[in-house]
C-alpha cells in the first residue's frame, strides 16, 4: 500500500479527470495507511466459529492477503454481526466465540463463550468479558470496549439511519459507547456516507467530555468523525462567557422562546396598511393594502425570513406585471423597472427588511416593549431582569436564542451571495445572446453577399 501511494503522488500523467481521481486516490491511500499505523496485534478483537467453515476473526477493520483472501472481517460488516449479537437463546449459526483481551501489545485474557455442544472450555457466565470490563478501574480517558459489546447494544449501533434514534437510560449505562460505536458504523455501512458524500459530527456537552472520549472513535477504525461543543455551532459560541445571574439563565431556557422568535421574525413581515402609486415607464400602477397582503403571503411555510423575502418580492413584481395586462412587456424588464423604483423598493424594504440573527435577538434585550410584543407571558420585573446593555457580550444562554432566530431567518450573507450569483448568470445570459443574435446577423449578411455574387446560370446549361 506504501508503494501504491509513492506511484500515485509521484504519477503526473493525464489530466482533468484522470487529476481528480488520482487526488482522491492519494487521499484514501494515506487514511487507510494512517489507521493501519495506530494498530498492532490488538487489530484483532476475537475469532468466531460458525456450524459450517473455518473459524472467522474479527477485526478493528477490514484486512485481506496480497491473494485477496480475508484475513480479518471488519466489525461493522453483516458478516461480523454474530460476533455482537449472538446469544444462547439465539446463537446464529455460531458454535463458539471468543473475545481477547489485549495488554501493551499482548494478549493478556480471553474468554470463550459455548452456543451448542462442544468439547470446548467454555466461561460459566456468557457475559464473562462484559463483566470482566466492568471491574476494570476508571481512566482519564474512556477504554476501549469494543470487543465487550453486548448484544443490546450492537442492535442499537446497527439500527437504521432512517429518522432520529433516541438512546434513553441513566449514568453509566453506556449511552456513549453506543454513540461512537454507530458514528463509526454509520460512516462503514450507510451509502450516504461510505462514498465519501456526507459526514459524521460528534456533539458533546463541554471539552472534557471530549477529551475523555477522543481516542474511541479512531480506535474504531475511522478518523474523519469530526467532534465540537455544543457552542461550538453557534457563531457567537467561541467568546460567549457563563451567564452570571442565575435568575436569567432560567428565564433564557424557556422553551417557548422559540415562539418569542417567531414573533420577532413576524414583525419583519408586516404588509403595508396603505396604498402605493408605482410609476413604470408603461403605465402608473396601484398596489392597495390586499395586494400588499396577498405578496406577502406568497412565500412557501417554513421558508428563512431572508429567503422568503426575495419570494415575497417576485410576488409583488408578478401582481404589477398582470396590472399592465400586456403580454408583449416581458418579465424581466418590468422587474427591472420595478428595481429602479425608489419609492417601491424603499416601502417594501421597511416592511420586509434583511435581519440578522443578533440583530433581533439584541433588540429582545434592549427594547422592552419589543420584548414585550415577542414574550407576553414575561412579568414587569422578568422584563427588567432581561434588559441589558446594547454592547454587552453574548453569554452561553443566548446561544440557543441565537440559534433559534438564525434559523428562521437565514443568513443574510448567503442570502446576498445567492442574489449576485444569479444577477451575474442572468448578465452572462444576455451577454451570451447579444452575441448570438449579433453572429446569426452576419451569418444573414454573409448568406445575402453570396446570392448576390453567385453568377447567373446561362441557357440551356
Amino acid at each position: 500500500m506504501q508503494e501504491r501511494l509513492v506511484t500515485a503522488r509521484v504519477d503526473r500523467a493525464g489530466r482533468g479527470q484522470y487529476l481528480i481521481e488520482r487526488d482522491a486516490e492519494v487521499r484514501r491511500l494515506t487514511s487507510r495507511l494512517g489507521v493501519l499505523s495506530r494498530f498492532r496485534l490488538d487489530i484483532c478483537l476475537g475469532r468466531m466459529v460458525p456450524e459450517s467453515g473455518e473459524p472467522v476473526y474479527i477485526g478493528r477493520i477490514g484486512l485481506t492477503d496480497a491473494a485477496g483472501d480475508p484475513l480479518l472481517v471488519d466489525w461493522r460488516a453483516p458478516a461480523a454481526a454474530p460476533f455482537f449479537a449472538a446469544t444462547a437463546a439465539d446463537p446464529m449459526g455460531l458454535v463458539s466465540r471468543r473475545r481477547y483481551r489485549w495488554t501493551g501489545g499482548r494478549i493478556t485474557d480471553y474468554w470463550d463463550e459455548a452456543f451448542v455442544d462442544t468439547t470446548l472450555t467454555a466461561s460459566l457466565d456468557d457475559q464473562s468479558a462484559f463483566i470482566a470490563s466492568l471491574g476494570a478501574s476508571r481512566s482519564p480517558q474512556m477504554r476501549d470496549v469494543l470487543a465487550t459489546i453486548q448484544s443490546d447494544q450492537d442492535a442499537i449501533i446497527r439500527a437504521s439511519s432512517r429518522g432520529a434514534l433516541v438512546v434513553d437510560g441513566g449514568p453509566g449505562t453506556g449511552k456513549t459507547v453506543v454513540a461512537l460505536h454507530r458514528a463509526a458504523y454509520l460512516l462503514y455501512a450507510d451509502t450516504r456516507l461510505a462514498g465519501g458524500g456526507g459526514g459524521v459530527l460528534f456533539i458533546g456537552p463541554h471539552q472534557a467530555y471530549l477529551s475523555y472520549v477522543a481516542d474511541i472513535l479512531p480506535s474504531l477504525g475511522e478518523d474523519s468523525v469530526q467532534t465540537c461543543l455544543l457552542a461550538d455551532l453557534v457563531r457567537e459560541g467561541a467568546d460567549a462567557a457563563s451567564e452570571p445571574d442565575a435568575r436569567v439563565a432560567a428565564l433564557k431556557a424557556d422553551a417557548r422562546w422559540a415562539e418569542a422568535i417567531e414573533r420577532a421574525a413576524r414583525f419583519y413581515e408586516e404588509p403595508p396598511e396603505d396604498e402605493l402609486q408605482v410609476e413604470t415607464p408603461w403605465a402608473d400602477l396601484w398596489l392597495t393594502a390586499q395586494e400588499w397582503a396577498d405578496a406577502f403571503a406568497a412565500p412557501e411555510p417554513g421558508t428563512p425570513h431572508n429567503d422568503a423575502r426575495d419570494q415575497a418580492w417576485e410576488a409583488l413584481v408578478a401582481i404589477l406585471h398582470a396590472q399592465l395586462d400586456d403580454p408583449d412587456i416581458p418579465p424581466a424588464q418590468v422587474q427591472r423597472a420595478l428595481r429602479q423604483n425608489g419609492g417601491l423598493t424603499a416601502r417594501f424594504q421597511r416592511a420586509w427588511p434583511v435581519v440578522e440573527a443578533s440583530v433581533v435577538v439584541a433588540d429582545l434585550w434592549t427594547v422592552p416593549a419589543f420584548l414585550r410584543r415577542c414574550a407576553p407571558w414575561l412579568t414587569e420585573d422578568e422584563v427588567r431582569m432581561l434588559q441589558r446593555d446594547p454592547d454587552a457580550a453574548w453569554t452561553d444562554a443566548d446561544l440557543p436564542l441565537l440559534d433559534a432566530a438564525r434559523l428562521r431567518l437565514g443568513d443574510p450573507a448567503a442570502t446576498r451571495r445567492r442574489r449576485e450569483r444569479e444577477a451575474a448568470a442572468t448578465a452572462q445570459a444576455r451577454v451570451h445572446g447579444r452575441r448570438g443574435r449579433a453572429a446569426q446577423g452576419r451569418r444573414r449578411r454573409d448568406a445575402g453577399l453570396a446570392g448576390r455574387r453567385r453568377p447567373a446560370q446561362q441557357p440551356g446549361r
